[in-house]
């Protein structure tokens, strides 16, 4: 269908549908990001409530069978043990200082005999080569720690593997293939403390982001979107009943100037054809510069 050559009313419900259509997908989209503005909010409430809480046993956050309440996630927990150093791997590709670092998993077993995986930091790649800097090593010996607890996280949905000694994310049932069937699969710990302290640790984590995020000033947009969807096509119909309007005016002021005069030669008759549809957005002549161009051209005779 050519809508230059349509009836104004075909036009203006095309256009109108057109304008319902935007509004509905800006709508769809403004609902998406008030979704995610309301989990962005839900997670900082709760960093808020579990981040400087009191320390607690580890039994109190994660059942003996290894369940864990994500409720729970980064409330600190306090355990003592020893650190399985020879069970030390990385876990690379982590954003941290710039660079594609690496973070430092060092299993560590609890007085009950269980095995938390314990995440003590970062380290920067190596500056020469592949790898990793020198890792730093954790304290020996008994050591109570202090860590937030954080759930496990899932494969790389690309498949993508890695060397010897790393792991692609931290994903704890296939980090428990090399550590033993007493680790706990459901969460990890990010160090807060030791005691005894070592006398040199990777990087610490930085804390969680305070950040909202766009997602509520982008859902206002999308909203202000749709409107102007339809304000834009209000505009479209009003300019063209303008233009309607004028052309008609001009219509009859010819009219009403009756036949020519005696003596005058008749204006010559439009050619035969279809007549010539103004553009939408055309400008219009100005009538007054028409007026003063035909009094210099008479003058100049």
């Amino acid at each position: 269908m050519n809508l230059k050559t349509a009836s104004p009313a075909v036009r203006w419900t095309v256009y109108v549908l057109v304008a319902v259509a935007f509004a509905i997908a800006c709508v769809f989209l403004s609902q998406w990001q008030f979704s995610r503005n309301d989990a962005r909010t839900a997670q900082l409430e709760l960093v808020e409530r579990n981040f400087d809480a009191a320390p607690i046993a580890l039994d109190e956050v994660v059942d003996p069978t290894g369940g864990f309440d994500p409720a729970l996630e980064w409330h600190p927990v306090v355990v003592t043990g020893a650190y399985l150093t020879d069970a030390q791997l990385v876990v690379r590709n982590r954003p941290h200082g710039g660079t594609s670092a690496f973070e430092v998993l060092v299993p560590f077993r609890a007085d009950d005999g269980r095995i938390l995986v314990v995440d003590r930091g970062w380290i920067p790649p190596a500056e020469s080569g592949e790898g990793t800097a020198a890792i730093p090593a954790p304290p020996d010996g008994e050591v109570t720690i202090v860590v937030r607890l954080r759930p496990s996280e899932a494969l790389p949905t690309s498949g993508r593997s890695a060397p010897a000694g790393q792991v692609p994310t931290i994903h704890l049932p296939l980090i428990a293939e090399t550590t033993g069937a007493e680790t706990i699969t459901d969460a990890y710990g990010v160090l807060a403390s030791e005691d005894p302290a070592a006398a040199e640790t990777p990087f610490p984590l930085d804390a969680p982001s305070e950040d909202p995020g766009p997602h509520l000033s982008y859902a206002i947009q999308w909203i202000l979107f749709a409107i102007m969807g339809f304000v834009f096509i209000g505009y479209i119909i009003r300019t063209e009943l303008r233009y309607r309007r004028e052309d008609a005016e001009e219509h009859e002021g010819s009219a009403e100037q009756g036949p020519p005069s005696a003596g005058v030669a008749p204006s010559p008759a439009p050619p035969a054809g279809p007549v010539r549809r103004r553009p939408l957005f055309e400008r219009r002549p100005d009538r007054d510069m028409a007026d003063e161009d035909a009094l210099l051209d008479h003058a100049e005779r």
